[in-house]
């Protein structure tokens, strides 16, 4: 069996079914890089608190920076023998430079170890999604350009509602995803990274008495082929630094309510895509076909992202319920925080890059538009305010104009085709050659105003 951090208390072997239930290497392996750069901040406390020599810590970094290179490459694949990454980094490490690698985990624990490279781990992805979704704006942005004046119906309930600019309709997903931006970028910045929790009462005195300069620590990087920056911050309560993981809930949760704009969105266009909407046309580089029905043309992405908002929701629930009844401090059940918060990144960095791609290719059917703008229930509620600008109040207003949509449906009559005298039935502040200019999607969008329009 592979060696491990722990073991002098232990008298006899791991049972092997030991061995495979709490092994998390193969998840948790995502994390090397972090573990590695951890490990060099690591090295240079030390040094500087007197614990290792300048030849030893040489000898450690030029280990780490082997170490780095390795791990940094696509094809890394740590196999599983090793508990986890930290102990597959420190075997590995041992082999490399020796007995000097017993010196690494001095003043440190696998319980803030861990920690330290979550955090970060969090952030360098906290960036990804947020440039993802960047460029999902963007490609939302463009959509209103090459569409510029195109007015579409708006829908209440799903139902016919009022006719609006397509960029207004753009723009309330564009504002989502700002939000989420913003949200997850909050969330960053509250992510504190620290050193020295230990495995929850700190470290001795002398290790944590340091005082290296953030432009140290980048050159301690530099010299091993590391671009990284890092902003140490003092650890403030060492008990709540290993226990707590609320950064990973707020992260899932974030996440989760971007993968439901996102999920509302792909509704709205496999909605449109429909024979009976036909609005739009999704590129047939995302789509796909029947096996039995050769006409099928089928929006399985969107149907994907709207499903996958589900398993957003599933790891949320699943790390609040673990979290839940944890007594202080650290506790194995946390090792499942992982899997969820790994899962939630990749599938929504996924989404956003492939809704990116179909956005970009997304082409408007106006002809079929235009038609369900002669939907005349459209503009009910400008027949409504045409009444009330001549002086009638609102409610007995909209009760003319409900009665006048009841007579043209029971009659299967439009309301411009009436004549003038049987609108006065209704009203007698109709005037005909004044309402039919309101059955027009033009005007209707005109005449209503918002704070400002998202352009």
């Amino acid at each position: 069996m592979a060696k491990k951090l722990w073991g002098g208390r232990f008298g006899k072997e791991t049972n092997p079914l030991v061995e495979e239930f709490t092994r998390s290497i193969h998840y948790d392996k995502k994390l090397a890089e972090y573990d590695v750069v951890g490990s060099v901040l690591h090295v240079a406390i030390l040094e500087k608190c007197k614990y290792l020599s300048k030849d030893e810590a040489a000898k450690l970094k030029n280990g780490l920076s082997l170490i780095y290179k390795r791990v940094t490459d696509k094809k890394f694949n740590p196999g599983t023998r090793d508990e986890d990454i930290h102990t597959f980094i420190q075997n590995e490490l041992q082999k490399n430079v020796g007995d000097a690698a017993l010196k690494l985990h001095t003043a440190r624990s696998r319980n803030d170890q861990v920690v330290f490279a979550t955090k970060l781990y969090c952030k360098d992805n906290i960036e990804i999604i947020r440039k993802d979704a960047l460029s999902l704006i963007s490609a939302l942005i463009k959509l209103c350009d090459e569409n510029t004046g195109l007015i579409i119906p708006g829908f209440t309930h799903l139902q016919h509602a009022q006719p609006v600019y397509l960029k207004d309709y753009l723009w309330a997903y564009i504002m989502m995803f700002g939000r989420d931006r913003n949200r997850l970028s909050y969330i960053s910045k509250n992510i504190k990274i620290s050193m020295g929790a230990g495995a929850l009462a700190g470290t001795p005195i002398k290790a944590v008495s340091y005082n290296i300069k953030t432009e140290e620590l980048l050159n301690e990087f530099k010299s091993i082929g590391i671009s990284k920056y890092i902003d140490l911050t003092v650890t403030v309560n060492s008990l709540d630094v290993v226990s707590d993981r609320d950064f990973v809930i707020e992260i899932i949760s974030a996440l989760s309510i971007l993968a439901m704009h996102l999920s509302r969105l792909s509704e709205d266009l496999i909605i449109w895509a429909t024979k009976e909407f036909d609005f739009i046309e999704i590129d047939d580089a995302y789509c796909t076909g029947s096996s039995l029905m050769p006409q099928k043309k089928n929006p399985d992405v969107l149907e994907l992202i709207r499903g996958y908002a589900g398993r957003l929701y599933g790891n949320l629930v699943s790390v609040l319920t673990m979290m839940k009844g944890l007594p202080l401090t650290y506790n194995r059940d946390m090792q499942l925080d992982k899997e969820p918060l790994f899962s939630s990144f990749e599938i929504v960095s996924s989404e956003l890059r492939v809704l990116e791609g179909l956005i970009n290719t997304l082409k408007f059917n106006k002809e079929k538009i235009a038609e369900h703008l002669k939907d005349e229930s459209l503009y009910a509620t400008d027949l409504v305010y045409y009444l009330v600008d001549k002086r009638i109040p609102f409610k007995e207003a909209h009760a003319i104009i409900g009665k006048l949509v009841k007579y043209s449906i029971d009659n299967e009559i439009e309301i411009k085709d009436m004549p003038e005298d049987r609108l006065k039935e209704f009203s007698d502040k109709f005037v005909k050659k004044e309402i039919v200019k309101l059955f027009d999607p033009r005007v209707s969008v005109k005449s209503k105003k918002s704070i400002k329009r998202g352009n």
